[in-house]
C-alpha cells in the first residue's frame, strides 16, 4: 500500500482553488474579473480547509445571477488515483460540495447549467417590495437595488432560498441553515434591477436576512434579526445598511412590535446597527446633544423604545456613543466623567459577583474557590482599561463614519 504521506504537495488550500461566479449572460462563463473566492471552506472541507489528491485543481461554482441555478465543475492535471497507480484515491470534491446543497438542485453538466440561463430573464423577486436604493458607480452609471419582504410558503421561493443559504457555508462562521418550515421565519431579500443586452429588466440576487418573530404577551411579537449576508460582487455598496434600515422601517410601523433585536451578532453586524441607531437617536428629542451631556436616563429608553423599537441595551450602547459623539477628548473635564460612567458599566459584573461573595460569606459558605478564580483589584484595572480601550476604539469607528 502506497503512504499517502508521499503524496503531501497534493493536500490543495481550497480557499486558492475554488472559485464562484454569478452568471447573468454567456459571457460571463469565461470572463475572470467576476471571480470571487469564498472566506472559509471549513465547513466543507474540514478544519484544514484542504483538498488532497490533485494536481492543478480548479474548482467551479457558478450560480445563474437571479434564480441561482447552481453548476459544479472540477478541472484539473493528474489524480492521485492514476499516480499512485489506484492505492489511493483523491477526495471526490463534486460529492463533498453537493452534500451541503440541497436535493437536485446542481448541475455537473454545462450544457444544461447554460439551458437555465435561457430562461433567467423571466425570473421576478419574490415577496413584496418595501424599499429601493439607487448607487451612483465611480464611472457615473447608476445602479438600482430593490428590497422585498417574504413570508410566505410557495414551493418555489423554498426552493430558490434553499439555493440562496448554500452560500453561508463559504461566507458566514458557524452558519447552519434555517428551518423553512417554521413559519415564524421572516425574509428579507436584496436584488438588483437591470438591462440586460436586449434592454430588459432583468433581476440578480445580491443578499438576504433572516427575522425570527418570537412571540411576546399577549399578543405581540419580538422580530429577531438572524442571518445576513450580502454576496461578495455587491459588498461596499451601502446594501447591508439600506437592509437594516428596510427591516427596522418595516417593524416600526407595526404598533404590535415590542422591539427588534439581533440574534449574536458578530463585531462587523454590531457596528453596522450602532451606526443606524445612531444616526435615527440623533432625530430624537432625549438624545440631542443638551440632554445627552446630562446623562442617561429613562426618557431615552421611552423614546427610542417607542419611536424605533429599540431594546434597553441598545439604547445604553447609542447613548454611550453620541455621548463620546459630543465629548471634546481633549478636554479632560469633558473626558473624565464619560471614561468613569462608561467603565462603571463595564465593571457591573465584577462588583455583582463581589456582592454575591459577601452575601454567600454571610450565610458562612465556602469561597475560597470562587474567589480565587476573581482578579485581583490591580488585574481588574488593567483589565477594565483594555476593555474600556475596545469599546471607545469601535465607538470611534462609527463616529467617523457619522462625521463623514
Amino acid at each position: 500500500m502506497a503512504q499517502i504521506e508521499k503524496y503531501q504537495d497534493l493536500v490543495i488550500d481550497a480557499l486558492e482553488v475554488v472559485d464562484f461566479k454569478l452568471i447573468r449572460d454567456k459571457a460571463d462563463i469565461n470572463n475572470d474579473a467576476l471571480t470571487f473566492h469564498p472566506a472559509m471552506a471549513h465547513q466543507i472541507f474540514g478544519e484544514t480547509e484542504t483538498i488532497f489528491g490533485y494536481q492543478d485543481l480548479h474548482v467551479r461554482v457558478m450560480y445563474t445571477a437571479g434564480p441561482l441555478h447552481i453548476y459544479l465543475g472540477v478541472e484539473y492535471g493528474k489524480r492521485v488515483n492514476e499516480i499512485s497507480g489506484g492505492e489511493i484515491k483523491a477526495d471526490d470534491v463534486v460529492s463533498t460540495i453537493a452534500q451541503s446543497l440541497p436535493d437536485g438542485c446542481y448541475f455537473i453538466n454545462l450544457d444544461e447549467f447554460l439551458k437555465t440561463l435561457d430562461k433567467a430573464d423571466k425570473f421576478q423577486p419574490f415577496g413584496e417590495k418595501i424599499s429601493e436604493y439607487k448607487r451612483v458607480s465611480d464611472d457615473g452609471s447608476e445602479r438600482l437595488f430593490e428590497i422585498y419582504q417574504c413570508d410566505y410558503k410557495s414551493s418555489a421561493f423554498l426552493k430558490f432560498f434553499a439555493r440562496l443559504q448554500t452560500f453561508i457555508l463559504w461566507f458566514v462562521d458557524a452558519a447552519s441553515y434555517i428551518d423553512t418550515d417554521d413559519p415564524q421565519w421572516c425574509y428579507f431579500l436584496c436584488y438588483e434591477k437591470y438591462k440586460n443586452s436586449d434592454g430588459q429588466w432583468q433581476y440578480a440576487t445580491a443578499g438576504y436576512t433572516t427575522v425570527y418573530e418570537y412571540y411576546a404577551y399577549p399578543q405581540n411579537k419580538r422580530p429577531r434579526i438572524s442571518q445576513m449576508l450580502i454576496l461578495p460582487p455587491f459588498q461596499k455598496l451601502g446594501l447591508a445598511t439600506q437592509l437594516v434600515e428596510s427591516i427596522y422601517k418595516f417593524y416600526q410601523s407595526q404598533k404590535n412590535v415590542v422591539d427588534i433585536t439581533v440574534e449574536d451578532p458578530s463585531e462587523d453586524f454590531q457596528r453596522l446597527r450602532n451606526f443606524v441607531d445612531a444616526r435615527s437617536c440623533m432625530e430624537l428629542k432625549s438624545f440631542a446633544r443638551g440632554e445627552i451631556v446630562k446623562g442617561f436616563n429613562k426618557e431615552m429608553v421611552r423614546e427610542a423604545r417607542e419611536a424605533l423599537k429599540l431594546n434597553p441595551r441598545q439604547v445604553r450602547k447609542v447613548y454611550e456613543l453620541l455621548r463620546l459623539f459630543y465629548t471634546n477628548v481633549k478636554d479632560e473635564k469633558e473626558y473624565r466623567p464619560y471614561r468613569l460612567e462608561v467603565k462603571k458599566r463595564l465593571n457591573a459584573v465584577y462588583y455583582k459577583q463581589l456582592k454575591d461573595l459577601k452575601k454567600m460569606e454571610r450565610f458562612k459558605m465556602d469561597t475560597e474557590m470562587l474567589r480565587a478564580r476573581l482578579p485581583t483589584i490591580q488585574q481588574r484595572m488593567e483589565q477594565l482599561q483594555e476593555e474600556y480601550s475596545v469599546v471607545e476604539q469601535d465607538y470611534q469607528s462609527t463616529i467617523a463614519k457619522l462625521r463623514a
